[in-house]
């Protein structure tokens, strides 16, 4: 096959380190912005990317040339010391773990939904419960002790 075309939707979620909510409203459009930009250079379009004070959700197009992994840990190294130098947060940093769950392309409206209403939906549930609701949608086993680092 002379093209390689793929298309691989992934919805990505990760928090800040013990869900310390650092990502206050005033600096979240300029590092969602900034995570764009990342993902862009990477050859891994955001289709949307947002989220509250202590997490972010990204849903992007994986690039054909780089791992998942890479990508995230590309957009989480970068984005933490964005963080620190133009957040004015000096101690930042993610979470070490992530999230991320494929989806088909007919999700992708409602996915983009649920990303710009965040602010919304989290008055209601906390980060922690979203994402054992993720891990339980996706059957994923997961260990208690570590899944919240």
């Amino acid at each position: 096959m002379p093209q390689s075309l793929p298309k691989v939707l992934i919805h990505l979620i990760f928090s800040t380190k013990n869900r310390e909510p650092f990502i206050q409203p005033e600096i979240r459009p300029r590092l969602h912005a900034y995570m764009v930009g990342i993902l862009h250079n990477l050859k891994s379009p955001s289709l949307q990317t947002g989220g509250v004070a202590d997490h972010v959700h990204i849903l992007f197009v994986l690039g054909r040339t780089i791992s998942q992994a890479e990508l995230v840990e590309e957009v989480k190294k970068s984005s933490s010391k964005w963080m620190k130098a133009e957040g004015g947060v000096p101690r930042y940093s993610w979470q070490a773990g992530y999230g991320a769950f494929s989806i088909g392309e007919s999700q992708a409206g409602g996915v983009i939904h649920y990303i710009q209403n965040q602010e919304e939906h989290h008055r209601k549930v906390t980060f922690q419960e979203e994402f054992q609701k993720f891990l339980a949608r996706y059957k994923l086993a997961y260990d208690e002790r570590y899944v919240w680092d």
